[in-house]
């Protein structure tokens, strides 16, 4: 079945008439709050986007700086730079939380570092290589702070992709196959309901026309039954026969139709 003929089956009355129409309301008002959600999705998605792009861009040269960093730290301290490190630290100083932000309805995670306790020097008082070791620190957080960053736009980005697909696929059923059958439905309604009046109106003439042809013929009934009492009562008057009382009464509403 084409979209063109596809409706709901239902009975037509003047009731649903009045529901389909309700229904066709609640549609249309869904079709242009969804295709205003999709719209802010969809800029906010753009933006997103494009925040992804400058943070992978300048996330190849904070890596490459961390790099050098780290190298550097490792020329100047030697190779038992990790067993230092691992074992002034104890518990993690940078930590990642994470919140929802929402936007048009759709909660989008987001991720952000913090800093718990305070960052101890410990390594700048060391003989070899202790600016070099907290240099190579001060990169890799920036670094960090790009990932977390990037890492936070990625899962919206993905959780927006979702939406928006969600989203434009119910515009477009509304719009393309639920507004189509219920108006389709609602002209379906009109056109029985204005059949049904034509043949309730052609009735109406039969049945007037009915009556009328019933009232005539009563009247010709009464008619012809006051004549014949009239031919009777002339007939016992003037002692002629019933035929001739029929003939002389004729003759009589014939001058009488003559005259007028």
């Amino acid at each position: 079945m084409s979209g063109q003929t596809q409706r709901l089956n239902v009975v037509p009355t003047v009731t649903m008439l009045g529901v389909m129409k309700a229904r066709l309301v609640g549609a249309t008002r869904g079709h242009a709050l969804l295709k205003k959600k999709s719209d802010a999705l969809t800029v906010q998605f753009r933006q997103i986007l494009k925040k992804i792009v400058s943070t992978k861009e300048s996330m190849g040269d904070v890596m490459k700086t961390s790099s050098f960093a780290l190298t550097e730290a490792k020329y100047v301290a030697g190779d038992n730079i990790k067993h230092c490190i691992r074992e002034n630290v104890k518990t993690a100083s940078l930590k990642v939380r994470s919140h929802q932000e929402n936007i048009a309805g759709v909660k989008l995670p987001k991720f952000e570092y913090f800093t718990d306790g305070e960052i101890k020097n410990d390594l700048t008082g060391l003989a070899r290589g202790g600016q070099q070791v907290q240099a190579c620190r001060a990169a890799y957080v920036k670094s960090i702070e790009l990932l977390v960053e990037l890492a936070s736009l990625q899962t919206s980005f993905l959780t927006l992709d979702e939406a928006i697909k969600t989203t434009n696929r119910r515009v477009n059923a509304l719009e393309n196959v639920v507004k189509p059958r219920i108006e389709n439905t609602i002209s379906y309604i009109k056109g029985e309901l204005d059949e049904l009046e034509r043949e309730d109106f052609f009735r109406l003439k039969k049945i007037q026309g009915y009556k009328r042809r019933e009232v005539e013929k009563q009247r010709e009934l009464a008619k012809a039954y006051a004549e014949e009492k009239v031919a009777e009562e002339m007939s016992l008057q003037k002692g002629i026969s019933l035929t001739s009382a029929h003939d002389m009464l004729s003759q009589t509403n014939k001058d009488e139709d003559i005259i007028f």
